[in-house]
């Protein structure tokens, strides 16, 4: 190699382990001066970032008269945080058994290992390879992971990447659930942080453009017509609460058809049907869920899916000097449950004292107070109303009324609605599955059919051939879809969403012809 090659060489490497922290973004640098370090994994926003990293600091500095950094690891959303956790713990797990364990790796191990469906007490290889994981110290070098929903807490959990933070003492006073959603895992692996639920966003002005004057108080409401191209999504394949706000409306469409009379397989037809209807008036699906306030708030879109603090935040980012908004935030009327938004402990957590004093700070009445005090108030945020709900219960009494952002909302009092986990939990990952191939993939052929159908006054024909089905109903979600989803291989995963494509995208073409022949 001459000099000139390995210039380029070396410069290339340096580019190479520069470019992580080059990409990291501003704010999140971790301090050098600082006498701990706090390694914790989030997708939660930068306010929330900055405001709890803040008041750790100065509460653990007054308590212990010691420094502490926060350097916060985000990855992305949900999806992308799994992925990440699956990853680094099959390759740091894998060492142990190899290095430390002197074992041999096979694939058997690789399948077993974090799989919550073997049992560690047998004698097989699989189960000896389960309990070595479950008994390891392994590392993901990652101390916390805090915000996200309470099933991929839950899966995280079943795993074996989340251990006991031995803090359930934390969870005085807050109930174990609360209309069927899950507040803290009975083994201490997971606490609820905060709550959340899911809603519609929406601009007035841009909502009047569409000749609709009064706003969106319920999902069907997004499935109008006139929104044609005016509703903004995320993509649930690729956004945990994406995916979950889908849920809620499943949940809702087969809690009325059951009210009606109707099964649980009625109320999931009814659910994809309008799911189909408001997809087809989606401008994108995007991967990133908090562009959807983003692009209602300025306008581009009339209203969108979200989830409430993503609203609610942005809503107050725009607020005027006379209370009002151009951005308003609703949760449907029975259309949604509140969620736990947790915060657990890593396997192997390289500093877990400090990641356990973190915990504790989150979950006292100091740091539940961050989640919904306004700015400025004793207790609350210094720079950013988080407009999120804390989960301790005594907070919601009426003497904290005026200092908290969102005063009307008690989640232990006001919603009526019940999530039934028998209905759609085992299915959830088959939600997004069958979005991703009846809407996403199709999107272009979906809104074309929309169109045609729009244009021509919904011809009856075409529009029952757009309502059908049948390939995803919920016998077929149940029986066929989702054992594939569970332990199919990544190749038969993509060779049924590509079948499924295909299928939706005949039906779409087909729904258009019949619709512009029926007008002739």
């Amino acid at each position: 190699m001459n000099h000139r090659s390995s210039f380029l060489f070396v410069l290339l490497l340096a580019a190479v382990i520069a470019l992580p922290m080059v990409l990291r973004p501003r704010g999140q640098g971790v301090g050098s001066e600082a006498d701990e370090t706090l390694v914790i994994m989030t997708p939660h926003n930068e306010a929330t970032r900055s405001e709890f990293a803040a008041a750790f600091a100065r509460e653990y500095r007054e308590r212990t008269g010691r420094t502490v950094a926060i350097d916060w690891r985000t990855p992305g959303g949900g999806s992308e945080i799994a992925r990440y956790l699956a990853s680094e713990y099959l390759g740091a797990f894998r060492l142990y058994w190899e290095r430390d364990l002197g074992r041999q790796w096979t694939r058997e191990v690789e399948a077993a290992f974090d799989n919550p469906q073997v049992a560690p007490g047998e004698e097989s290889i699989a189960a000896q390879a389960r309990k070595a994981f479950l008994e390891s110290p392994v590392s993901c070098g990652v101390d916390l992971l805090f915000g996200g929903g309470s099933y991929d807490f839950s899966q995280q959990a079943a795993a074996g990447r989340l251990v006991n933070c031995g803090l359930l003492e934390m969870v005085a006073g807050v109930p174990p659930s609360v209309g069927g959603e899950p507040y803290w895992d009975r083994e201490g692996r997971w606490i609820g942080a905060a709550l959340s639920a899911f809603g519609i966003c929406y601009h007035r002005e841009a909502l009047a453009r569409a000749g609709i004057t009064t706003p969106p108080t319920a999902w069907s409401d997004l499935a109008d017509p006139r929104l044609f191209g005016r509703i903004a999504l995320s993509d649930p394949t690729q956004s945990g609460s994406a995916a979950k706000a889908f849920e809620m409306l499943v949940q809702q469409q087969i809690a009325a058809t059951i009210a009606e009379g109707g099964t649980v397989a009625d109320g999931w037809a009814r659910a994809m049907r309008l799911i189909r209807r408001i997809s087809a008036n989606a401008r994108y699906f995007t991967d990133s869920a908090s562009k959807v306030p983003w692009d209602v708030e300025s306008g581009d879109a009339a209203a969108g899916m979200v989830i409430d603090f993503y609203g609610r935040y942005q809503s107050e980012a725009v607020r005027r000097p006379d209370g009002s908004s151009r951005m308003e935030y609703v949760t449907p009327r029975d259309g949604s449950s509140f969620g736990s938004d947790p915060i657990g402990l890593l396997r192997g957590a390289p500093h877990e004292a400090l990641a356990r004093e973190f915990i504790r700070f989150v979950m006292a009445p100091e740091g539940q107070k961050l989640w919904n005090w306004k700015v400025g108030t004793p207790g609350g945020p210094q720079r950013h109303a988080l407009r999120r709900l804390p989960v301790l219960p005594s907070l919601y009494e009426p003497q904290w009324a005026a200092l908290r952002s969102d005063p009307e909302v008690d989640p232990y009092r006001e919603s009526t609605f019940v999530y039934h986990p028998e209905w759609t939990a085992r299915l959830f990952r088959t939600i997004g599955f069958v979005i991703g191939a009846m809407a996403i993939d199709a999107h272009d052929e979906l809104c074309e059919a929309w169109r045609a159908l729009i244009r021509n006054g919904f011809p009856r024909e075409a529009t029952a051939r757009f309502d059908e089905i049948t390939a995803i109903d919920y016998d077929a979600a149940l029986h066929r879809l989702r054992p594939l989803l569970s332990t199919g291989s990544r190749m038969d995963q993509v060779r049924l969403s590509r079948e499924l494509g295909d299928h939706f995208r005949r039906q779409y073409r087909e729904v258009t012809q019949m619709a512009d022949r029926a007008r002739e």
